[in-house]
């Protein structure tokens, strides 16, 4: 991909985000665009750590997590450091992600044995009773 600059509303085109989404993301120093006056200009950069972002969100990363994340990119260390600290970041973001669904799972299933139990007991009250 060039290095062809993008204005914010390609951005928002692009990413599927709104302008007060990419100027928060300034704000937290998570995306520098070239400042012309009121006009804000993304390069290429600015794209590619946009769509880390969005993809950290995704995840569910904190933005402090998606920033020192970035960051650690950004500053120039060796890359075996950084792919270390991602990969260790990213798997206690999977466990907590697999805690979470298991969760969900005793609940949905709980929540089936309720609607059943419900079910059932609605069943038996509409139902005529035998020769009384």
């Amino acid at each position: 991909m060039t290095d062809t600059l993008m204005t914010i509303r390609e951005m928002c085109d692009a990413y599927d985000v709104t302008p007060r989404t990419l100027r928060f993301y300034e704000s937290k120093e998570l995306l520098s665009p070239i400042r012309q006056g009121q006009k804000r200009l993304f390069t290429h950069r600015d794209r590619a750590r946009l769509t880390l972002i969005l993809r950290g969100k995704r995840f569910g990363f904190s933005l402090e997590q998606i920033r020192q994340l970035l960051d650690m990119w950004d500053g120039g260390r060796g890359q075996v450091a950084q792919l270390d600290r991602t990969i260790e970041v990213g798997r206690e973001r999977l466990d907590e992600l697999r805690r979470q669904r298991d969760e969900l799972d005793n609940a949905i299933e709980d929540l089936q044995g309720q609607l059943s139990g419900a079910e059932r007991m609605l069943d038996a009250m509409r139902t005529p009773h035998a020769a009384e």
